[in-house]
């Protein structure tokens, strides 16, 4: 599921839960739990973390393996 590639994604990037969190306008727990699948993330912050990170929504949640919108 999209937990695992949001994780990966920020990761990848070596950023902080925490950073993720005040771009998405969340708490850092509320996070926590979208990456560990714990919660379900509204549509609009995948929108917001497919933009940050500069991929599809549908490598997001496993569509895909082409991270690239083209």
């Amino acid at each position: 599921m999209y937990f695992k590639r949001i994780r990966d994604l920020r990761e990848d990037k070596d950023l902080k839960q925490e950073y993720i969190a005040k771009i998405l306008n969340i708490k850092q727990q509320n996070y926590s739990r979208y990456e560990t699948g714990n919660k379900t993330m509204p549509i609009e912050k995948l929108i917001i973390l497919a933009d940050f990170y500069k991929v599809s929504i549908d490598y997001i949640v496993g569509r895909t393996n082409k991270k690239d919108t083209n």
